[in-house]
C-alpha cells in the first residue's frame, strides 16, 4: 500500500503543474505568441480521446477478450487516416460561422433551430454524464486500491476522494475554460494542458509496459510462451474471445463515429483548431499515438492474469502489477498517468457541455422571458460567465452522483460504450446535413428522437436493470412479457454483443426517420439557404450567407445589442477590424447591409449560440422573410456565379498558358534575332579576312610589275588559296542555310558505310599526310546497308577526319576511325591524340563559327564544318557528339539508326 498523504500530495502537485502549463499557455496567447499553434500540439490534444477507459479499461477488456479491445481504436484511426476530409469541412464551416459546439453545428445547418439545439444538448448531457462518472470511478477505485480505503458507505460521501477530485476539476475548468465569453476564441491554456497530459499518460503507460514485459518477464517471447502454457490464458490467442465480425465492424463504426461526435472531440478537433492544415500531420500522428498507447495492453493483461489471484479486478492490473513488485514510484507514476487521462477528458468535456447548456438551454429560456428582459442589466457578460461556470459544476456533480449510485455496477468499458452509443446518434443529422441539401430540421429532430429512444431502450435501461434500479424481468422477458421486445434481443436479433445490437437498431431507426421525414416535407427557405452554405462549404465564400438576408438595420442598434453580451470594448475592436476589411476609414461609415448584419450575428453566435443570436438580431432589425422561390433564385444565381467563376478561372488559366507560350516565342525570336546578328557579324568577318589578303596581294602585284618572280609566285599561290577558302566559305554558308530552312536537296541511295568510310579516309589522307599523321581504320566485315545521301555522309566523315588532322601534334599525330553496329544503331567514332577539349567548350564547338584552338596555333577552317555535320546527322535521325578530356585527345562520334535500311516512303 501507499500512504494516502503521498498520493494526495502527488495528485495535487500534478494538478498544480497542469495549472501552470495552462497559465503559461494563456499568457503566451495574450502576448500573441501562441503555444498551441503547432500541429504536434494539435495532434496531442486529439488524444483526449484516450481517457481512463483506455488507461484502465482496455487492459480489463484484453484480459477477457484478447485483442477485442482494438476496434475501439481502429475506428478513429480509419477516420483520421482515410476520412480526415470530413474533419476539414467541419473545421471550415465552424470557423466561417463561429460555431461553438456540436449542438450549435447541427442547429445552424437546419435553419438555426433552437429546438434542435436544445434536443442535441439534452442528449449530450444524458449520454456523457455516465462517461464523466467513468473517469471519477476509475480514479476513485485506483486511489482506494493503493490506500486500502475501499467500499465507502453511502453516508461517507463527504470522505469520498472522487467528490473532491470533481470539485478540483470544476475549479480548474472554470478558471481556464471560461476566461473569455466568446466560445470561438481558443482556450489556449486548456489545450496546452490537455496536450501535456497526453504526453504524461503515454509515457507512464509505456514505462509500465516496458517494466512488465522486459523486467518482470524476459520479453515478449517468454510472456507469450507462459501464457500459452496456462489453460485459461491460451484461449486469448484463439479466435473465440475476439467476437464475431459483426461485433468488430460494429465497434469500429461506433468508435469512428464517436470520435467525430463526442462533444470533447468536437471541441479540440474543430472549435480549438488553429489551422486546418494541421489535420494533414494529425492524420498520421494521432494514429501513431493510438498505436503506442495500446502497444503493451495485451502484455500487461497477460502478466496480470499470470501473477495475480484469479479474483483480481482486471481494470486495476496497471497498478497492481508494479505494486506487486514493490515499485512505489512507478506505481505512483502510473496512478498519475491514469489521473491525467481522466482529468483531460473531464476538463474538455465539461467545457463543451457547459457551452451547450448555456447557449442552447438556459439562454434561449432567459431571452424569451419578459421578466428577465425587464430586470436584466445592460451588460450580460457576467450572467453568461456565471451560467457557464454553474453548468460546469452541475455537470460534474451529476457525473459524481451517477458514479455514487450506479457506477459500481459496471466495468469501465461498458460505461464508455453506453456513452459512445448515445453520441453517435448525432451522426446522421450532422454528416447528412454536410452532404445532403434535402435534409430538413424536422427530419433531424425525428431521427435524433427515434435513435435516442431506441438507444435508451436497448442499452441505457438494461444498464439500470443490471444496477438494480429496474426489475431484471424487463431484460429477460421483454416489455410486457413480449419476447420480441427484449431490449438486448430486439425482434429476435441475437448472436452479437449488446452494444452492436443497440447500435444497429438505434442508428437504423435514426436514419430511417431522418430520411423519411426529410423526404416527406420540403426544407423551409431558411433551411435551404443554410444547406447551401454547409454543403458547398469547400467551394463557397463564407460571406455568401448575407445574400439570404433582406431588410433594414441600424449600426447603432447592432452595436448596442452586441455590447450587452460581449462588452463595448470588444465590440468596438471587432467592428473596427470589420471596417478595415471593407476599406472604410471609420466604423460610422459602415453600411448597415446584409453583410454587416451577418457579421454581427456571427459575432454574437460565438457568445450565445447561433439560434439565440438569430433571435436577438431579429428583435432589432426589420427583416423581410424570403419565400422558397426567392431562396431558390438566390441559390440558382449563386450556382450561375460559381459556374461563371469556374469559366473565368479556366479562361484565366488558358490565358496564362497562352501568355507563357507567347513569352517563350518572344524569347525564341529574340534569340533568333541575336543569332542572326551574330551570324551576319561572323560571316562578314570570315569573308573580310580572305578578301583583305586577296586585295592586299593583288595591289602589291599591280603596283610593282617588276616584282621578283619568286615573290610573284608566292603571292599568286596565297591568292589562289584564299580564293578557294572564300569559295568554300560561301558554299558552306549556302549549304547550312539550305539545310536549316529545309530547302536542301537530298539524294538518298543504298549506302554501305564500310565502303563510305574507306572512301572518306582516302579523301582526307592528304590532310593527314601534310601533318605527318597516321590514319588507322577499324572496320567490321559487314554492316547492314542504309538508305541515305552518300555525298552528305562522306562530307561528315571527311570533315571529322580533317578536323582531327588540324589538331593532332605535328609528325606524331594518330587518327583512328572505327565503325561498329548494334541492334539499334550504326556508329562511327573518329579519335585523335590532340590536346583535347575543355568540358565547358564541348557544346560550343557545334555552334556556327566557333573554333577551339589547340596549343599555340590558331585554328584553321571556317567554323561551319561541325554545325553542318550535326545538321546532316540530325536529318537522318542520328546524333553527333564529342567526348574529350584535356590532354587526352578527342573522339567525335555519330550514330545512324539501322531503321534507315527500311524503304522510305
Amino acid at each position: 500500500m501507499i500512504s494516502s498523504g503521498l498520493i494526495l500530495v502527488a495528485s495535487f502537485a500534478y494538478l498544480g503543474l497542469l495549472f501552470i502549463v495552462a497559465l503559461i499557455g494563456d499568457r503566451r496567447a495574450d502576448a500573441k505568441r501562441s503555444l498551441i499553434a503547432n500541429p504536434w500540439v494539435y495532434a496531442l490534444s486529439l488524444a483526449v480521446y484516450c481517457t481512463a477507459w483506455t488507461y484502465y479499461g482496455s487492459v480489463g477488456r484484453a484480459s477477457t477478450g484478447g485483442l477485442s479491445f482494438l476496434p475501439v481504436y481502429l475506428g478513429p484511426t480509419i477516420v483520421m487516416g482515410v476520412f480526415s476530409i470530413v474533419l476539414v469541412k467541419m473545421v471550415r464551416i465552424s470557423k466561417a460561422y463561429r460555431i461553438t459546439s456540436i449542438a450549435d453545428f447541427i442547429a445552424s445547418r437546419y435553419g438555426k433551430s433552437r429546438a434542435l439545439a436544445a434536443l442535441v444538448t439534452l442528449m449530450a448531457v444524458i449520454g456523457i454524464v455516465p462517461y464523466i462518472a467513468l473517469q471519477l470511478k476509475a480514479v476513485s477505485s485506483e486511489y482506494g486500491l493503493l490506500t486500502g480505503v475501499e467500499g465507502l458507505t453511502p453516508g461517507a460521501w463527504y470522505r469520498d476522494s472522487a467528490l473532491y477530485l470533481a470539485l478540483a476539476l470544476a475549479a480548474f475548468t472554470m478558471i481556464f475554460g471560461t476566461r473569455h465569453l466568446d466560445a470561438t476564441e481558443r482556450h489556449e491554456g486548456m489545450v496546452a494542458a490537455v496536450a501535456f497530459e497526453s504526453v504524461v499518460k503515454l509515457l507512464a503507460f509505456l514505462l509500465l509496459g516496458i517494466f512488465v514485459t522486459f523486467l518482470m518477464f524476459g520479453g515478449w517471447g517468454e510472456l507469450h510462451d507462459r501464457a500459452l502454457q496456462a489453460p485459461d490464458l491460451s484461449r486469448l490467442f484463439s479466435h473465440a474471445p475476439l467476437g464475431s465480425a459483426a461485433d468488430w465492424f460494429g465497434l469500429m463504426l461506433l468508435s469512428g463515429l464517436a470520435f467525430l461526435m463526442l462533444p470533447r472531440q468536437f471541441q479540440v478537433a474543430v472549435v480549438e483548431n488553429v489551422d486546418e492544415r494541421y489535420l494533414q500531420k494529425a492524420s498520421w500522428l494521432f494514429p501513431a499515438y493510438l498505436l503506442l498507447i495500446n502497444l503493451f495492453v495485451l502484455p500487461i493483461a497477460l502478466a496480470g492474469l499470470l501473477l495475480l489471484p484469479s479474483g483480481a479486478d482486471p481494470d486495476s492490473f496497471v497498478l497492481t502489477l508494479p505494486l506487486l513488485e514493490g515499485n512505489t514510484w512507478l506505481t505512483l507514476l502510473v496512478f498519475i498517468g491514469g489521473l491525467s487521462a481522466a482529468t483531460g477528458m473531464v476538463i474538455v468535456e465539461t467545457i463543451a457541455l457547459s457551452t451547450m447548456v448555456c447557449n442552447d438551454l438556459v439562454m434561449p429560456f432567459l431571452l424569451s422571458n419578459a421578466r428577465f428582459q425587464r430586470r436584466a442589466p445592460q451588460d450580460l457578460t457576467g450572467y453568461l460567465l456565471f451560467i457557464r461556470r454553474a453548468a460546469i459544476a452541475i455537470v460534474l456533480l451529476l457525473g459524481y452522483a451517477y458514479f455514487r449510485i450506479a457506477g459500481q455496477a459496471y466495468a469501465l468499458v461498458s460505461i464508455g460504450l453506453i456513452s459512445f452509443a448515445a453520441v453517435v446518434q448525432f451522426a446522421p443529422a450532422l454528416l447528412g446535413g454536410m452532404y445532403w441539401r434535402g435534409a430538413t430540421g424536422r427530419g433531424a429532430i425525428a431521427g435524433l428522437s427515434a435513435g435516442f429512444l431506441v438507444w435508451a431502450y436497448t442499452l441505457l435501461l438494461p444498464s439500470f436493470a443490471k444496477s438494480g434500479w429496474l426489475p431484471m424481468e424487463f431484460v429477460e422477458a421483454g416489455l410486457f412479457g413480449i419476447a420480441a421486445l427484449k431490449p438486448e434481443a430486439l425482434f429476435g436479433m441475437s448472436g452479437v454483443n449488446p452494444t452492436t445490437h443497440a447500435l444497429f437498431w438505434s442508428l437504423g431507426a435514426n436514419i430511417a426517420a431522418y430520411v423519411g421525414v426529410s423526404l416527406w416535407k420540403s426544407p423551409t427557405p431558411m433551411e435551404l439557404g443554410q444547406a447551401g452554405l454547409f454543403v458547398d462549404a469547400m467551394v463557397r465564400d463564407p460571406s455568401g450567407a448575407a445574400r439570404f438576408w433582406r431588410g433594414q438595420a441600424k449600426l447603432d442598434d447592432l452595436s448596442a445589442l452586441l455590447s450587452r453580451f460581449l462588452g463595448a470594448a470588444r465590440v468596438n475592436e471587432a467592428f473596427s477590424g470589420y471596417a478595415r476589411q471593407r476599406g472604410v476609414a471609420r466604423v460610422e461609415e459602415l453600411a448597415a447591409d446584409g453583410d454587416l448584419v451577418h457579421f454581427a450575428e456571427t459575432l454574437l453566435a460565438g457568445a450565445i449560440g447561433s439560434g439565440s443570436a438569430r433571435v436577438m438580431i431579429g428583435s432589432i432589425v426589420e427583416e423581410e422573410r424570403l419565400g422558397l422561390e426567392e431562396v431558390m433564385d438566390i441559390l440558382d444565381e449563386a450556382s450561375k456565379v460559381r459556374a461563371y467563376s469556374r469559366q473565368l478561372e479556366e479562361k484565366s488559366r488558358a490565358l496564362e498558358a497562352a501568355t507563357r507560350e507567347l513569352r517563350a516565342a518572344n524569347e525564341r525570336l529574340t534569340d533568333l534575332d541575336r543569332l542572326k546578328d551574330d551570324f551576319m557579324s561572323s560571316v562578314t568577318h570570315e569573308l573580310r579576312t580572305p578578301l583583305t589578303s586577296i586585295r592586299a596581294l593583288s595591289e602589291m602585284l599591280f603596283d610593282d610589275p617588276e616584282i621578283a618572280l619568286e615573290d610573284r609566285s608566292r603571292f599568286l599561290g596565297i591568292i589562289v588559296k584564299e580564293t578557294e577558302r572564300l569559295t568554300r566559305l560561301v558554299n558552306q554558308v549556302l549549304d547550312l542555310a539550305k539545310i536549316e530552312s529545309g530547302h536542301a536537296q537530298w539524294h538518298d541511295t543504298e549506302v554501305d558505310l564500310i565502303e563510305l568510310v574507306r572512301h572518306a579516309a582516302d579523301t582526307g589522307e592528304q590532310l593527314l599526310r601534310d601533318r605527318g599523321a597516321r590514319l588507322t581504320l577499324d572496320l567490321p566485315e559487314h554492316v547492314p546497308t542504309i538508305r541515305a545521301d552518300r555525298d552528305r555522309l562522306i562530307q561528315v566523315v571527311v570533315n571529322l577526319i580533317g578536323n582531327a588532322a588540324r589538331f593532332v601534334p605535328l609528325d606524331e599525330g594518330q587518327v583512328n576511325v572505327r565503325l561498329s553496329c548494334d541492334e539499334h544503331d550504326l556508329r562511327v567514332d573518329v579519335s585523335d591524340n590532340g590536346p583535347g577539349i575543355e568540358p565547358s567548350m564541348q557544346n560550343e564547338i557545334f555552334e556556327r563559327f566557333r573554333q577551339v584552338g589547340g596549343g599555340s596555333e590558331k585554328p584553321t577552317g571556317t567554323g561551319l564544318g561541325l554545325p553542318i555535320s550535326r545538321q546532316i546527322i540530325d536529318h537522318f535521325g542520328g546524333r553527333l557528339w564529342v567526348e574529350s578530356r584535356p590532354g587526352e585527345g578527342a573522339t567525335f562520334s555519330f550514330t545512324l539508326p539501322r531503321a534507315l535500311g527500311a524503304p522510305r516512303e
